[in-house]
């Protein structure tokens, strides 16, 4: 089997609903999430932008409750085969990642790569990101 070089598979891979699974530094537990790729991506970008999925629907409604419910997501196996539980996506919060921490993330193999997201999908996260009274404009800008 060919082993293809981290940064190749990251880069070769990168577009909005591409899915990584990973444990986020700044999260209090060390479980992995997935984390979905929303921003509109370029060869030139370094940057990438991220939302990210819970299985623990009730807490993140309860912890949401004042911001418009339109900014959360809800998405259940049927609708990406890769969720094992049914899940829900908080946009008001919008992780920034540099490329090339995800290549490193992979390259220690505390990454992994999941099967693509549906671009429909993708595009109601889009539109939660938007709805959302938290993120900054700038941010919205980059996933329009």
């Amino acid at each position: 089997m060919i082993d293809i070089p981290s940064e190749i598979r990251i880069k070769s891979t990168l577009r909005a609903g591409s899915v990584y699974y990973f444990a986020e530094e700044s999260f209090t537990t060390d479980e992995p999430h997935y984390f979905i790729l929303i921003s509109r991506h370029s060869d030139s970008d370094t940057i990438i932008l991220l939302v990210c999925s819970s299985s623990q629907i009730a807490k993140v409604k309860n912890r949401r409750r004042h911001l418009p419910p339109e900014t959360l997501v809800e998405i259940d196996p049927s609708q990406y085969s890769a969720f094992t539980k049914n899940s829900i996506i908080d946009c008001n919060q919008v992780f920034e990642k540099s490329i090339d921490e995800i290549i490193q993330k992979l390259e220690q193999s505390v990454l992994k790569m999941k099967t693509e997201m549906d671009i429909s999908l993708v595009e109601k996260l889009r539109k939660a990101v938007l709805e959302s009274p938290l993120i900054e404009q700038r941010i919205k800008n980059l996933v329009k």
